[in-house]
């Protein structure tokens, strides 16, 4: 029986079909995979995959498509296409996650299960004890990792409050008409400045200073204005060294009698600063020269000039 070369050969129907679905594209992520572009050469030419006949479709000899297909397609994929969907769906959930956190993070929105009470809060310009606030029921707003509080200013922290700052004694040096005496003074008077910083209550360094000293005047100005829609906690100032305790000659105006100079070397933190909703840390030591003048007037040194110069 002689046997028709190939290209007259009968093709049925299933190798028709079978030669087609062998030469097509395979599928990517997200539909078919792009192989390059393809240079045409004489007899090719594009034939839709066309349904066996009985199984219904758009026509009879019309391309076959139907959404049970198209995912039964979309789901035949290798190991690689599935690795990166799998890296895709989890970048996403990663995403999100990471979105969450941050948000938590800078007060944005409160974490899962999470319900805040309200902290206390404290009177401006007074030094005692932090008063309770009104309790707060559902989500309470916060602020930079603080709470705010009914008056729209950060909670001062509770274990930073005023009353946790005693107000300093008078040592019994300090007393006594003698330039040991005025030194005392000038370390109590530190002190009282430090203790007007962390409490607001600037009526102690008042009391030992000159009404007309303008040292004195600008912090219990700037004190006020601090506390008045805010509060300070962590300042601290220490003596290093003691340059100079020497007499300063009365000069009829604002060098009264029995005046002595007191010169220390300070290393100082300005601490955390709260006004309103900003608040500003400066918890790095600085080196800096007090200077005081002291008057010896009714039985107690009084500060009647000041001034401080940080080292460069």
């Amino acid at each position: 029986m002689e046997i028709p070369p190939l290209s007259e050969r009968p093709v049925s129907q299933e190798e028709e079909e079978a030669f087609l679905r062998s030469i097509q594209p395979r599928r990517g992520l997200f539909g078919r995979r792009f192989i390059g572009p393809r240079r045409w050469r004489p007899g090719w030419g594009w034939r839709p995959h066309v349904r066996p006949r009985g199984e219904g479709g758009p026509g009879e000899g019309g391309a076959a498509f139907s959404g049970t297909s198209g995912v039964a397609a979309w789901l035949r994929a290798d190991l690689v296409d599935w690795g990166i969907r799998i890296a895709v769906v989890f970048l996403i959930v990663a995403g999100c996650y990471a979105v969450y956190i941050n948000g938590v993070a800078e007060g944005w929105w409160r974490a899962w299960g999470e319900n805040p009470t309200a902290q206390p809060t404290r009177s401006a310009m007074s030094g005692g004890a932090p008063t309770p606030g009104p309790s707060v029921s559902g989500e309470a707003a916060m602020s930079g990792g603080y709470q705010v509080g009914p008056d729209g200013v950060l909670v001062r922290p509770a274990e930073h409050a005023a009353s946790t700052y005693p107000l300093p004694e008078l040592p019994q040096a300090a007393t006594e008409n003698t330039e040991r005496g005025a030194e005392a003074a000038a370390e109590h008077y530190l002190a009282l400045l430090v203790y007007a910083w962390n409490t607001g209550d600037t009526t102690p360094l008042a009391n030992m200073s000159d009404p007309n000293s303008e040292f004195a005047n600008t912090y219990i100005t700037n004190i006020g204005d601090l506390y008045n829609g805010g509060w300070s906690y962590g300042t601290s100032s220490r003596v290093t060294d003691v340059l100079r305790v020497e007499p300063v000659p009365a000069n009829g105006t604002d060098v009264p009698e029995n005046s002595i100079l007191v010169k220390f070397h300070i290393t100082s933190i300005d601490g955390i600063k709260c006004h309103g909703l900003r608040t500003k840390e400066q918890t790095d030591e600085y080196g800096s020269t007090l200077s005081i003048i002291l008057t010896w007037k009714n039985g107690a040194w009084t500060e009647i000039q000041g001034r401080v110069i940080r080292d460069e």
